[in-house]
């Protein structure tokens, strides 16, 4: 049985550890004071730092919480171990030899401790790592030389294989002295059918540790297909050291990177952080087991130490499928916690980062990461890109899914300046309409109305009939649909006059849904080219309809009078009009040209960039011809 701890003992291990080391191990700490350091509290969630650290003192406390002690506090919480095994883990960090009152100093700790299974797990490590030099783990070696991992990549990563037998680790394990309920809780064994059997075997090996560099668990993938253990990859199952949402691949390798870049890459697996580490991405970790959740961002941000909103960065490499979209939503979602920039960086041809250093070398790997995208814009350009945004109604119902995600974004320039990228995206010319619905629906958000999210395919296309039905009667008074009104009123009043210009006129230079219908209306009775007019004209419109609402319409604008200061004035006011109505069109034309320029890399596709460039310049000086006309007849335009 062992021996009691010795107060001298403990106040010796007290005074030599530096409290701000061990604590740094688990948060980015900063200087605030002679003697204080400050950092996100790892107990509690918090946005701005309220966890401090006096060195000269030994202690910390959060003003937060108000949790607080001295270093063995911190580690029975942290670790969720016992006083005894915090004194002796700080022991053995600091290679001190405690004299257990009635035990002498080689008392054996207590079995099943978190020290003991820590030990279980360091011995079941240096096993797998040795048997990975050996004849019978040539498959696991090839799988690592494939992918570009030499001898010295396994060793840095600590790569180890699992033999084939039934209970070669377990038997191993019992001779070093642990018993078999010490290595069933540690996940390295389990009871079989004919007594106690290793967890893993034929498999290559990753040793998953904590942030204090401690093997905790393993991840195990397949090599054969003979395989009969499930899936692809298994690890550790949770144990008193593995909790998978609480742990992440390769952190104990990054976390002084992470704090001193204030950025982390989040990858999707084993080979893929040690294809980012030796590329020279040292920011790189993984999830074990299990999607990358709260927990790990948590943990992230306690090394990022992003109380300033420009401060942290998190690159997400998913893939460019259907999951990684699903993933980058995920991610958005979670974005609303994190004050830092968000990223995504995707690969070509949908490679993961293990495969992209295969095939390209380290520098594509680092080019990957200098190429992210804002997580934002990623899945706002994820959504659109399932629309044909050359259609207004592929534009409408691109605006109607993405409006309420944009609107999701919590800061608010932020937002604003997503709403004017959205505009310009969809290739939508009426850019403050967009800011506005785009705040109006982050309004409702905050008021705890109804949040749409990302409507349903359903929700839309309720909203798509009821835009598509005509019977809504415009506002005569829009100041941005006057243009159009008077153009439909000058071809039903004055046709000759109005002519070829106004059949030329495309059916989308007509915005309104009611507007378009007149339009589709004097072109079905044949245009002004027909060579009606008067009552004549006006009932050949009509009688193309038996919608007494769109009737009464084309009833109303021929009798409307045009905004003219006398009757000389009417054909340099249909002119201008006309050329403004056309104007507007062209400038929605000249924005989803713009649009598709910005989908358009001038690098990757030099041929498709100059040719949309060079119709953007002649829509541009068209546009500014007919502006020109336009204004030209302003006077009697405006006189109305």
């Amino acid at each position: 049985m062992a021996g009691r701890l010795p107060d001298r003992d403990i106040a010796a291990i007290r005074e030599r550890v530096r409290i701000e080391d061990v604590v740094g191990e688990y948060v980015a700490l900063k200087r605030a004071g002679a003697d204080s350091a400050k950092g996100l509290c790892p107990f509690h969630d918090e946005k701005s730092p309220s966890f401090h650290v006096r060195p000269n003192h030994g202690l910390f406390h959060c003003f937060g919480c108000g949790e607080g002690g001295d270093v063995f506090a911190f580690l029975q919480k942290i670790e969720h171990i016992g006083f005894v095994e915090a004194v002796e883990q700080m022991a053995d960090r600091l290679g001190y030899q405690i004299n257990y009152e009635g035990g002498g100093t080689s008392v054996q700790r207590d079995r099943g401790t978190r020290s003991r299974l820590v030990a279980a797990n360091a011995a079941a490590h240096e096993f797998y790592m040795a048997r990975l030099r050996e004849p019978d783990a040539e498959m696991a070696r090839k799988y690592l030389t494939e992918r570009n991992f030499d001898a010295n990549a396994a060793q840095q990563f600590g790569c180890g294989y699992a033999p084939a037998g039934w209970d070669v680790l377990t038997k191993h394990l019992l001779r070093k002295g642990f018993d078999f309920k010490e290595l069933e809780a540690a996940g390295l064994s389990r009871q079989g059918q004919r007594g106690p059997i290793d967890r893993f075997h034929r498999r290559l090996l990753w040793p998953i540790r904590n942030l204090g560099g401690d093997v905790i668990g393993f991840g195990a993938r397949k090599l054969f297909d003979d395989d009969t253990m499930p899936g692809k990859y298994i690890n550790t199952p949770e144990t008193l050291l593995y909790k998978k949402s609480q742990v992440l691949f390769g952190l104990d390798l990054a976390k002084r990177d992470i704090a001193k870049g204030h950025q982390a890459v989040v990858v999707e697996g084993y080979t893929d952080v040690m294809a980012m580490h030796l590329a020279g991405v040292k920011t790189a970790v993984a999830s074990c087991g299990t999607a990358f959740g709260d927990e790990h961002l948590a943990l992230l941000r306690r090394l990022l130490m992003d109380d300033n909103f420009w401060r942290g960065e998190i690159i997400y490499t998913f893939d460019g499928d259907a999951a990684g979209q699903a993933a980058a939503l995920k991610a958005f979602a979670g974005d609303q916690k994190l004050a830092g920039q968000t990223y995504i960086a995707i690969a070509p041809d949908g490679q993961d980062p293990c495969e992209l250093r295969q095939h390209s070398g380290d520098g594509a790997v680092r080019d990957l990461v200098a190429r992210r995208t804002p997580l934002y814009e990623f899945v706002v350009r994820g959504l659109l890109a399932e629309h044909n945004l050359d259609t207004a109604e592929g534009q409408v119902e691109a605006l109607r899914r993405a409006v309420p995600v944009v609107a999701q974004i919590k800061d608010n320039a932020l937002r604003k300046a997503y709403a004017t990228k959205l505009a310009g995206w969809v290739g939508w010319d009426d850019i403050q309409t967009v800011v506005r619905r785009v705040g109006e629906e982050a309004k409702r958000n905050r008021n705890g109305g109804p949040r749409s999210g990302i409507p349903s395919r359903s929700a839309a296309q309720s909203s798509a009939v009821v835009a598509e039905h005509p019977a809504a009667r415009p506002n005569p008074n829009d100041p941005t649909l006057l243009p159009q009104r008077q153009t439909l009123g000058a071809a039903l009043q004055y046709p000759a006059m109005a002519g070829a210009v106004f059949d030329s006129l495309e059916p989308e230079a007509f915005t309104h849904p009611a507007y378009a219908a007149v339009r589709a209306l004097i072109a079905k009775a044949g245009g002004t080219a027909a060579g009606l007019g008067g009552a004549e004209w006006v009932n050949a419109v009509c009688d193309g309809t038996d919608d007494l609402t769109m009737r009464a319409l084309v009833s109303e604008l021929s009798g409307e009078p045009l905004p003219v200061k006398s009757a000389n004035g009417i054909p340099r006011f249909i002119a201008g009009v006309l050329a403004r109505t056309q104007e507007a069109w062209v400038g929605r034309q000249t924005a989803e040209l713009k649009s598709k320029l910005q989908r358009v890399s001038s690098t990757e596709e030099p041929e498709a960039y100059m040719a949309l460039f060079g119709d953007l310049v002649a829509l541009e000086q068209y546009r500014k011809s007919l502006l020109e006309q336009a204004m030209g007849n302003h006077d009697d335009f405006a006189a109305g």
